[in-house]
């Protein structure tokens, strides 16, 4: 990739929605309902919205459905609970990425726990956080692993590093968990239907395609891995609709720039060098789910927070009035949740999904409100219509 210009190209933006708008609606017909597309990660969610991909598409002819691929978007609440109760002992030093500080807890935030003297510190990176041990020996320093695929490989070269340095007052509050073990949950819900799949870009980087390969064999559904920029969105969304069309159901690489057939080898032998899976772990809104999340193996028990330290270690249900289980479920779409614009707002989130940059309702409330609305003034150029 040279430039973000060639991939908002509008004569190749007309060009992919006029095909899409040839083929979605007589596939749509035929179902008698609009396809239903779900977009895998948060970051896809965003560039629909910020360029109003929505809008440029045939009406009633696609439907995009927002998936769980925001990591901070489905920590329960007990987690974020067992994380306040870390950076309240005065022996811990806890670190955290910057999208973590406002998810609410039961017990209010890490924000909130900093602003009552919590020693809570913003880092960039697990090796900021392995810094600030080197700096402090004598205290400990835990830093708030999270995320997918696509972080999972810093987090264990950090504990690789860790070792190698002798540095002891370091650990993981290990919170890792894997995209292919969310969607099979999410094709088992029942009542949801979903006719295929834009595929996360960044979790593929590390991870590869094959992954995906039981999204095809056993739920006959095609899965596109996209990039992030409007016209990857625009040729993904084409390529799975022409899949449909064509009857053929396959794994199908867009981004192809970045993403390996068989990923990061040496990311993943980091990751199996220092994680394992969990046999279950829990996701705000969706349950428990098998094999969805990984753990410190035992060899490098010394850096794991949770066999270090105790914490309350309880599941916590969300408010009854917050729906973020459904809405990262796909079963309703961020405004249609009771609170959400008015008891769940960015300044005041309720919900995780008000919090975190790559949020559903975080996208909506910026971007969309109540409907995706006319396409922004950017994308109005990039498709030379005229506004």
């Amino acid at each position: 990739m040279r430039y973000t210009d060639e991939f908002r190209d509008p004569i190749k933006a007309r060009a992919l929605v006029a095909q899409i708008a040839r083929h979605a609606p007589p596939l749509a017909q035929r179902l008698g309902r609009p396809l239903q597309i779900m977009e895998v990660c948060g970051g896809h969610t965003h560039t629909i919205f910020r360029y109003g991909l929505k809008a440029m598409l045939p009406e009633d002819a696609v439907e995009f459905v927002h998936g769980p691929g925001c990591p901070v978007c489905v920590l329960p609440m007990g987690r974020v609970d067992d994380c306040i109760a870390l950076a309240r002992d005065p022996a811990v030093i806890f670190t955290t990425f910057g999208d973590a500080m406002r998810v609410p807890g039961s017990q209010g935030s890490l924000m909130q726990a900093k602003a009552t003297g919590a020693d809570v510190r913003m880092v960039y990176s697990p090796l900021d956080a392995l810094r600030i041990a080197h700096d402090h020996p004598e205290r400990e320093v835990v830093f708030f692993a999270l995320g997918f695929e696509t972080t999972m490989p810093s987090t264990a070269l950090t504990v690789l590093q860790a070792r190698r340095d002798g540095i002891r007052n370091f650990s993981l509050f290990c919170n890792h968990i894997t995209i292919p073990a969310t969607l099979r949950a999410i094709l088992d819900t029942p009542d949801l239907c979903l006719d295929g799949f834009l595929g996360p870009g960044h979790v593929s980087m590390v991870i590869g395609n094959r992954p995906y390969e039981f999204i095809v064999e056993r739920y006959h559904r095609p899965i596109v891995v996209s990039g992030f920029e409007p016209l990857d969105l625009l040729q993904s969304l084409w390529m799975v609709i022409r899949q449909l069309a064509e009857g053929r159901c396959e794994v199908e690489n867009q981004y192809t720039r970045v993403v390996p057939e068989e990923g990061n080898a040496a990311a993943l032998a980091a990751v199996h060098e220092v994680f394992e899976l969990r046999e279950f772990f829990e996701w705000r809104g969706l349950g428990s789910i098998e094999q969805s999340g990984v753990r410190v193996r035992e060899e490098f028990a010394s850096f794991d927070a949770e066999r270090k330290f105790r914490m309350p270690n309880l599941k916590v249900a969300d408010p009854q009035a917050c729906q973020c289980g459904d809405v990262l479920k796909g079963l309703i779409k961020p405004h249609q949740c009771r609170v959400f614009g008015t008891a769940c707002t960015p300044e005041m989130p309720l919900g995780a999904l008000m919090v975190s940059s790559e949020g559903a309702c975080a996208a909506y409330h910026r971007y969309g409100r109540l409907n995706p609305g006319p396409p922004r003034p950017e994308t109005v150029a990039m498709a030379g219509a005229q506004p």
